[in-house]
């Protein structure tokens, strides 16, 4: 599988599988996901992809492209390195005049919350295959935060599920 079969992968077993995020489905549903894969491999060259991407992405009719996952497997391998992109991330998103209108999801193969131990299942909620970089239309995600009753609750809901599930239950997920 290449790097976009594998994301996609994970999104449909994972994300939407196991409910990780209530609001996938219905745009991977209407095909209204855009994926990218970026060949960069310096972070000069990521930034201008992400800035082209959310140039497109605020241009674009939602009801074509509603978000954006930018996969990006050549560059930022290392979690801190990524970790530290989503500051030059953000601060592209402010001088693009989009923040408020869009705004950076991130997922990474290593990804730790901040206060966790590496191997806290609950880490899992937020890795991906890939490092990836999720772009998002904040009125879509206002209007999906107000259709769902317990939308404050989905991260915990999510640390629950993969307690229960557990290291073994993740990479059962996974096998083929």
């Amino acid at each position: 599988m290449n790097a976009i079969e594998d994301t996609r992968h994970w999104l449909e077993t994972a994300v939407i599988g196991l409910n990780l995020c209530p609001f996938a489905k219905a745009v991977h549903a209407r095909s209204q996901i855009r994926w990218v894969l970026s060949d960069a491999s310096e972070p000069a060259v990521l930034l201008a992809d992400l800035v082209h991407e959310l140039q497109f992405l605020a241009a674009a009719d939602a009801q074509e492209v509603e978000t954006t996952l930018l996969v990006h497997p050549q560059v930022l391998g290392d979690f801190l390195d990524f970790n530290d992109f989503l500051d030059v991330a953000d601060a592209a998103l402010v001088e693009l005049g989009l923040d408020g209108t869009l705004q950076i999801a991130s997922f990474h193969p290593q990804y730790q919350f901040a206060d966790s131990q590496p191997d806290d299942v609950a880490n899992f909620t937020n890795r991906s295959p890939h490092p990836t970089l999720h772009l998002l239309r904040e009125a879509s995600i206002a209007r999906a935060v107000a259709s769902v009753p317990d939308a404050a609750d989905i991260y915990e809901r999510n640390m629950r599920t993969l307690q229960q599930l557990g290291h073994a239950g993740w990479q059962a997920l996974f096998t083929r």
